[in-house]
């Protein structure tokens, strides 16, 4: 009696290392999915700047970059209002400057250090309040030996911005927006909602490429389906790749139904997903924290989920197709 027990509790911890066996292969092989996601997938990126490191950051998850940039920043001849500002700073006629972008904070230096006045703009913003909206514009700051006031919350949108100075407060304050590639209009009204008195300068803008037959190449891709997935990092690529399609006769509602069927799309944050839902776009995969990285993580992430969902309902498939063939037989 005792030697069969001891033969079927033998029997029963082998049945559960082999089960444990299993679901540990099956779990590393499931990370493994996750990591290798991208493997094969055909991406449309739009970013210009920093397409290399996005490019490298999804060959890293086994993916092909097709880079297609879709913004151009151009400078503005802003000298004479780079000029006006530091004026305007020197005599105590600002109290609070708001840097939107490192491009701008950058564009900003550069000018007045051309003007040969970039130690007083320097001496200037170290006696009032800065805010900066992000990482980006917070290290040109530390970089030219500049303590930020106010630093705006994550993901860093025109909202987390307009309560981070709201929240100060503004009222009767007299604050100098530095603006991106175009005018924030939401945040300058927001502020004079609150009683700011606002004056904004716009350092560089931007544009269309000089050459846009890459961009009408993938609005062909798109309504193909010629590529896997879509990542955008800013809004402004969304519109410039909407023109672009206007332009070769592409409408919305078409350029809209190629990314809301087949084609994965992924955006870096908020702003991006705002701008698609305006064009009846719903993207796939968006990352809690805005940064590149993060979002090319996250589209692998939800590739890999999809994949495994679809692997489960195959061998679900098929494991009941094997019950039914063994009830079958008998």
């Amino acid at each position: 009696m005792g030697f069969l027990f001891g033969l079927r509790l033998i029997q029963v911890r082998n049945a559960m290392n082999l089960a444990t066996g299993f679901a540990m292969r099956q779990n590393l092989f499931e990370r493994q999915m996750v990591m290798a996601a991208l493997d094969g997938m055909r991406i449309a990126i739009l970013e210009a700047r920093m397409s290399g490191a996005l490019a490298s950051l999804i060959a890293k998850r086994g993916g092909d970059a097709l880079c297609v940039p879709a913004v151009r920043e151009a400078d503005i001849d802003c000298a004479a209002d780079v000029n006006r500002m530091i004026d305007r700073l020197e005599a105590g006629a600002i109290d609070v400057v708001v840097f939107q972008t490192g491009v701008g904070a950058r564009a900003l230096f550069r000018e007045a250090d051309k003007l040969g006045r970039l130690d007083a703009l320097l001496a200037c913003l170290r006696g009032i309040t800065t805010v900066c909206r992000g990482p980006k514009p917070t290290a040109v700051l530390k970089q030219a030996g500049l303590q930020i006031s106010v630093s705006v919350a994550a993901p860093y949108t025109t909202d987390e911005l307009a309560q981070a100075l709201i929240g100060m407060p503004v009222e009767g304050k007299r604050v100098m927006a530095l603006q991106y590639g175009e005018r924030n209009a939401a945040l300058i009204e927001a502020l004079q909602q609150n009683g700011a008195l606002v004056d904004d300068l716009c350092l560089y803008e931007w544009t269309l490429p000089d050459d846009t037959d890459g961009l009408k190449t993938l609005v062909r891709e798109l309504l193909r389906g010629g590529v896997d997935a879509i990542a955008f990092t800013s809004q402004v690529q969304i519109r410039h790749l909407y023109r672009v399609a206007a332009d070769i006769d592409v409408s919305q509602q078409e350029l809209s139904d190629a990314l809301n069927g087949q084609i994965i799309v992924a955006v870096v944050g908020p702003t991006c997903a705002a701008a698609l839902a305006a064009v009846g776009v719903a993207p796939n995969s968006e990352p809690a924290y805005p940064k590149m990285g993060h979002m090319v993580n996250a589209l692998a992430a939800y590739v890999g989920e999809r994949r495994l969902a679809v692997g489960a309902r195959v061998r679900a498939r098929v494991k009941s197709s094997h019950s039914a063939g063994m009830v079958d037989t008998l």
